[in-house]
């Protein structure tokens, strides 16, 4: 898919059907046609576009004939089955010297959405240094929302945990724990791509930008050290949890085992009193059957006593 979009004097957003100097050229998936079209118009290296159809790309910084091209990494949900199951995409961003500016994704980036939708403040695509900080500011961001998300979800966890003794809550912190390996690894190479922006060796940084990226990598420093974190608190719940899951089974049969023990009482006294033997007195005895339920809860009692005693019900 090809979108084309520009900002007026006043800053306000709207969508080309042509394309233009200094507009935002927004690829999502797109065909080979439009890749061709892009480049064709554009002057840029077709061989830069087509990199960023492999979902493996990594973050980097790469220079052509006529533009450079930052790559980064940001989330998406792999399934929603599962809560909070993520894996990274490389989004491509690049800058032509002739006034484009492009985006490639395999997959809809919600982080450009915020550009589109005017919920990012004063954003303007001609301002083409800024546009690029604000949007890697953007994705270290979302990891930051995402990684506050997973940790709630952990803490939620946590309380349904103790009492557990099946697995699916073990293989959810499993997800979670992939996640978070998944995050890590993408919010270090996307540290190195803005601490060699910084340098301004790749694009120029004017006076207003310099804060700007000092905050972009404050942010995702900061989304670094709440991944691990996040990442070694998971670990170690996951293994005592596991012992407690196995804890918790072991608890149920033993009780299982206990009552079953208690139950089989009146099942032996029924059994022995049934056989072919003499009960004298008992036997012809008007209240022998009750005295017999007597016997058989009496002895189950103190059965049910002694385990209890033990620790076995």
């Amino acid at each position: 898919m090809l979108n084309i979009y520009t900002t007026d004097n006043k800053n306000k957003f709207k969508e080309l059907n042509t394309l233009e100097k200094d507009c935002w050229i927004d690829l999502i998936n797109p065909t080979t046609d439009e890749i061709n079209e892009v480049s064709l118009k554009t002057k840029t290296d077709l061989d830069l576009l087509t990199k960023l159809l492999d979902d493996e790309e990594l973050p980097r910084i790469e220079f052509g004939n006529n533009a450079s091209l930052i790559v980064v990494d940001t989330p998406y949900i792999t399934d929603t089955r599962y809560k909070h199951k993520y894996n990274t995409d490389p989004l491509g961003i690049i800058i032509n010297n002739d006034g484009y500016f492009i985006t490639v994704s395999l997959k809809k980036q919600a982080l450009l959405e915020d550009f589109k939708t005017g919920k990012v403040k004063n954003f303007d695509i001609k301002k083409k240094t800024k546009f690029v900080i604000q949007i890697l500011l953007k994705t270290a961001a979302v990891y930051q929302k995402e990684l506050t998300d997973i940790n709630n979800y952990i803490n939620k966890k946590e309380k349904t945990l103790y009492k557990s003794t099946n697995n699916k809550e073990l293989i959810d912190l499993l997800n979670i724990e992939k996640t978070l390996v998944y995050f890590s690894t993408s919010l270090k190479a996307n540290d190195v791509v803005l601490e060699k922006l910084s340098k301004g060796n790749v694009i120029t940084l004017y006076s207003d930008d310099t804060d700007l990226m000092e905050d972009a990598m404050i942010e995702n420093k900061q989304a670094i050290e709440m991944a691990n974190i996040y990442r070694e608190i998971l670990t170690s719940m996951t293994d005592t949890y596991a012992t407690i899951i196995s804890n918790n089974l072991n608890d149920v049969m033993k009780f299982l085992a206990g009552i079953t023990i208690v139950f089989s009482i009146p099942t032996m006294v029924a059994s022995f009193i049934g056989m072919n033997v003499p009960l004298g007195k008992m036997g012809s005895s008007d209240i022998s059957f009750i005295l017999i339920i007597i016997l058989s809860f009496v002895l189950s009692i103190i059965i049910a006593i002694i385990l209890k005693k033990k620790n076995m019900l």
